[in-house]
Order: C-alpha cells, then structure tokens, then sequence
C-alpha cells in the first residue's frame, strides 16, 4: 500500500458562494467527504496551515485511490499529490545499490 503527502490549497478563482450559509452548505459537504475518506483509512491525518487557505493530508491506498479522493474536492481545492517511501525503505534501496556501484 503506497503513502502519499498530499499538499492542498483553496483555488481562489472556484465558484465559491458569497452567501455565508451557501458557504457553509459547501464546507459542510466537504468536511463530509472527507470524513468518510478518514473513515475508510484513506486519509490518515489532515491539517491546516496557520494561513488558514492550505494544509496537508497523509493518504494511504493506492494512485486510483489518491486520484479518487482529490477529484471529489475539484474545482474548490488545488492539489500537490506526492507518493513517498519511509526512511527505511530509502536506506535499504540506497544501501542497495551503492553495494551494486560498488562492485562493478
């Protein structure tokens, strides 16, 4: 199962509403959507900046999992979707072919 860094800020030129209640409407179905994302182990973490417009989200599942969960946000929220590899993993690919550099 792959983890991804999922970076996300509001897109300033969406079609957001300018009526306090239709904005919170709008807010309320997103928070939805991404409770049930948590729900389902998808997103393990979600957090704002201070600048209270972007945040971070940890995501687990796979790329059609990654595409599927940002694509529900689309076109209120922008997204920098990134797969990463643990701290482990990277020593034991990194040591690998070092070892394999080396012996050529």
């Amino acid at each position: 199962m792959a983890r991804f860094l999922i970076l996300w800020h509001s897109n300033p030129v969406a079609p957001w509403p300018t009526n306090p209640e239709e904005y919170l409407k709008l807010q309320e179905r997103m928070w939805a959507g991404m409770d049930n994302l948590m729900r389902q182990g998808l997103v393990k973490e979600l957090g704002y900046f201070a600048d209270g417009r972007s945040g971070y989200a940890i995501g687990e599942g796979d790329a059609a999992d990654a595409f599927r969960a940002v694509s529900m946000f689309m076109p209120y929220v922008e997204f920098e979707v990134h797969e990463t590899i643990s701290y482990e993993k990277a020593k034991e690919i990194t040591r690998a072919v070092c070892k394999a550099a080396a012996q050529r």
